[in-house]
């Protein structure tokens, strides 16, 4: 049950705790700047000051939160110029509502009451860990975005992006992405390649989960572990594995070859999303079907399929995304008329250091973020199916 706080903080803890978060940020400052330590020791005592007098200012939050706002704004400023006073803006806000947020208890409102103070120190910690392995996961795509849009041919920030002056960002790379002979080729190669690896992965992958999920089949762990071995075999063994083994059937460097070597790939991301799914299937609905005439093609369509769709399209396009990506395998299998984007990008980066690389990674980002939104819809749209959340 949730509780109201009606007493403040002490000055002394709140100070340890907004000091403490003011010198975790004064490390990235100072390390940004060319000083770490005195970073830490910059931000940990301007903010445990800040801290120590928030208790008793509660009552006038708002003008004491416009000038933290403000001060960390002209730091920015005399510290980096605009492009510092941004990420002022940022901080000032943060530190602005950290600061009364711990002072007035309200970090406490929404937990138990009964809690001891170290189990509230282990729900807060715990969050704070897990924010900060999301954001070095998500940093590098985060800096490689706004690259993309250089007006120069580097792969670094220029000082006139640093300023913010527009003359530094331009869509060159982009133009040069949709008008380059090259780059239009191998898009249309993954495009060539990724729907028809999806549909056999999807053919096969569902077919196979179905099959092991009846309990009259034998060895069906053994059989599980193999057909999912692509996703748990390190790639590099697989694409060499795949590369000797074409080469005996005459696939290798064929179109063919590079399809079937993607499917092998993506078969094990349907088969989990299906048995998943498959888990909470009512087996009465197919007896059902049966006792009424139907045949077990017409079971599998008009029964069985509409409930487990959201697990096979969700499998889909996991295994889309893997033959879209996927560079290692087809550098062993495929050959120079079978030139993927992601080799195009390889060769890129080894060869002609294109900055084009950054709009097409850009891109691709974006394509991945749109089909994993749509993935987590559809798993929560079998979830409502099959009752296992409100709707």
């Amino acid at each position: 049950m949730a509780i109201t706080p009606v007493e403040n903080q002490t000055p002394t803890f709140t100070a340890a705790v907004v000091g403490a978060a003011g010198a975790l940020a004064g490390l990235f400052v100072g390390t940004a700047q060319g000083s770490g330590l005195l970073g830490v020791v910059i931000g940990g005592v301007l903010l445990a000051i800040v801290g120590y007098v928030a208790p008793s200012l509660t009552e006038r939050q708002k003008p004491v939160r416009w000038a933290i706002l403000v001060g960390f704004i002209v730091a920015g400023l005399i510290i980096g110029g605009v492009p510092a006073a941004v990420v002022g803006v940022l901080f000032g806000l943060f530190f602005g509502w950290f600061a009364f947020w711990i002072a007035s208890s309200r970090y406490r409102a929404h937990l138990a009451p009964y809690l001891t103070p170290k189990q509230v120190l282990w729900h807060y910690t715990f969050r704070v860990i897990c924010g900060s392995i999301f954001f070095f996961l998500i940093a590098p795509i985060v800096v490689v975005m706004p690259l993309s849009f250089n007006a120069q041919d580097f792969f670094t920030f220029t000082p006139e992006m640093l300023r913010l002056d527009p003359e530094g960002y331009s869509f060159k790379h982009y133009r040069d992405f949709f008008s380059n002979s090259e780059w239009q080729a191998s898009l249309w190669n993954s495009v060539r390649i990724a729907p028809v690896a999806t549909l056999l992965s999807v053919g096969f992958g569902t077919l196979a989960a179905i099959g092991l999920s009846q309990p009259h089949v034998p060895a069906r762990r053994a059989i599980m572990a193999i057909l999912i071995s692509p996703m748990i075999v390190p790639l590099i063994i697989s694409a060499a594995g795949m590369y000797f083994f074409y080469s005996r059937l005459g696939l290798q460097g064929s179109y063919w070859g590079v399809v079937l070597a993607h499917a092998a790939l993506g078969i094990p991301f349907v088969i989990i999303t299906v048995t998943a799914t498959l888990v909470g299937f009512d087996r009465s609905l197919t007896r059902a079907a049966a006792n009424m005439g139907a045949d077990p093609v017409t079971t599998f369509f008009r029964v069985q399929m509409p409930l487990i769709l959201p697990g096979v399209i969700s499998g889909a396009l996991f295994a889309f995304i893997t033959s879209f990506d996927e560079v290692v395998v087809v550098l062993f299998v495929g050959s120079a008329g079978q030139k993927t984007l992601p080799w195009q990008m390889f060769l890129g980066l080894r060869e002609q250091i294109s900055p084009t690389i950054l709009a097409v990674a850009t891109i691709l980002v974006v394509i991945s973020i749109a089909l994993l939104t749509t993935v987590e819809l559809l798993r929560r749209r079998s979830e409502r199916l099959r009752g296992m959340s409100p709707g």
